[in-house]
């Protein structure tokens, strides 16, 4: 079951750790900040596939393609990054991230010229939502973790990449 909760505007609630808010609300790629931050940065794939995308990612749930991979700092998972791309549409986007493997997503992103990036939504997840649950399947025992999500375009395809931030984020400068 999931939550009711919706995803806003900007990050709401008091009692946020400003180095936590800092990640939050990072206006750039979360892949070159982590870069600067640590000695040994990785991206580690966990999985691609066509899958249902969560019931807030899409209008019409309809098989999508998932990718999903923890940024790592030193050895140590600090982002869990989900995105969700749309199988009605074929293009450019479909056959990058078909390739990416343990690549960022984020170097691309913020690289290419074309994408265009919409607005940044936030929201605190609880043990009922599946990327909770998934990311809290990496090590975080805590009852609620933050997440963003924002829609990137390139032409007619659209991204969906939801970042939920585990514990040791809120270590790296």
């Amino acid at each position: 079951m999931m939550t009711t909760r919706k995803w806003r505007s900007r990050p709401a609630g008091g009692g946020l750790d400003p180095a936590l808010r800092s990640w939050l609300t990072e206006p750039g790629s979360l892949t070159a900040r982590c870069q600067r931050a640590c000695r040994d940065f990785r991206v580690r794939l966990l999985g691609y596939r066509k899958d249902l995308p969560q019931a807030d990612e899409m209008p019409c749930r309809r098989l999508a393609r998932v990718r999903e991979v923890i940024l790592e700092c030193d050895g140590v998972p600090v982002i869990f990054a989900h995105t969700v791309l749309s199988t009605a549409t074929r293009g450019r986007l479909t056959r990058w991230l078909a390739r990416l493997g343990n690549r960022s997503l984020g170097s691309l992103l913020f690289s290419y010229p074309g994408f265009r990036r919409g607005a940044i939504e936030y929201r605190r997840l609880d043990s009922r939502h599946p990327l909770y649950q998934r990311a809290a399947a990496l090590g975080a025992d805590v009852p609620r973790l933050w997440a963003r999500r924002s829609l990137h375009r390139l032409g007619a395809q659209q991204v969906l990449v939801t970042e939920v931030f585990l514990p040791a984020i809120a270590t790296l400068e």
